[in-house]
């Protein structure tokens, strides 16, 4: 077997274990101690999706209008009340602005993360693979405006994925950089399709600028190919988009399994440490 064909296998191999049983819904007794359940009915997606929502202190009382995190993988029994228990407990120290933290509810991961590939193994590896642009018209146009009328946003958006979420925050950031000004990739998944989605990432870049995005990049100790990928894609970035603020800070003590939580909360001392130093 050609060694990229070992390392996806393996990869693959450590993304199933990596994942956390699969429930079939979310309901509000899952997390109704943290956040609210919404459900919204995607035309892009012919299907439900469920959205669940931390607000953060004093959203009821203020006024005020928030930006908002969206978390890949943000089922209940998946990331979302993980990364929403960072949100509130960097926000009750003043480490971060408070925000909304929207985690979209997985029905199908492999599908939505992945673009179309033309490679014959990843068809085989991913038989339902390749539907990630129906997945970003419903993040756009159903997704985000639906938020929006909701909940008082400020026009902020952070997007957060890991490993396939990763890849698809990489295909967001080159094709779609309007979503979103703040990115946290975590060990994302280039190795799909052949690194194609990298092989087109300065043109992409280039041709649909980034403005005044801020993407921080991190991941485990994963396989040689998947730190090659990693570092691929930061150098295009600082050398395709310099205006563009970029931090690498890849972290070996952690696995593909603990990336996640370590990852982010770096990523929130990166962006916004200057400005909440904490109490």
């Amino acid at each position: 077997m050609p060694r990229t064909n070992i390392v996806a296998a393996s990869f693959l191999l450590l993304a199933a274990c990596w994942c956390p049983p699969q429930i079939p819904t979310d309901s509000q007794d899952d997390v109704v101690a943290q956040g609210h359940v919404l459900g919204l009915d995607s035309a892009a997606l012919d299907e439900h999706r469920t959205i669940n929502v931390w607000l953060p202190p004093g959203y009821d009382a203020s006024p005020a209008r928030y930006p908002v995190i969206y978390l890949l993988d943000g089922s209940a029994h998946e990331d979302w009340p993980h990364l929403a228990g960072l949100a509130q407990f960097l926000t009750m120290y003043e480490l971060m602005p408070r925000a909304i933290v929207v985690g979209i509810a997985n029905v199908d991961r492999y599908r939505d993360f992945t673009h179309a590939s033309s490679l014959a193994e990843d068809h085989e590896r991913l038989p339902t693979g390749g539907g990630s642009a129906k997945f970003l018209a419903f993040v756009e146009h159903e997704l985000q405006p639906f938020v929006a009328q909701r909940y008082r946003t400020d026009g902020h958006r952070m997007l957060v994925g890991q490993s396939m979420g990763g890849l698809l925050a990489t295909e967001v950031l080159i094709d779609h950089p309007q979503l979103f000004d703040r990115y946290v990739i975590v060990s994302p998944s280039l190795w799909w399709g052949g690194e194609a989605l990298l092989d087109r990432a300065a043109e992409g870049l280039r041709q649909n600028g980034l403005g005044a995005a801020q993407v921080f990049v991190t991941l485990g100790s994963e396989p040689d190919e998947m730190h090659a990928v990693a570092d691929r894609l930061v150098a295009v970035l600082r050398e395709a988009a310099p205006q563009v603020r970029v931090g690498y800070e890849p972290m070996p003590d952690e696995t593909h399994a603990t990336i996640l939580h370590r990852g982010f909360y770096r990523a929130i001392e990166w962006f916004y440490g200057d400005e909440f130093p904490g109490m």
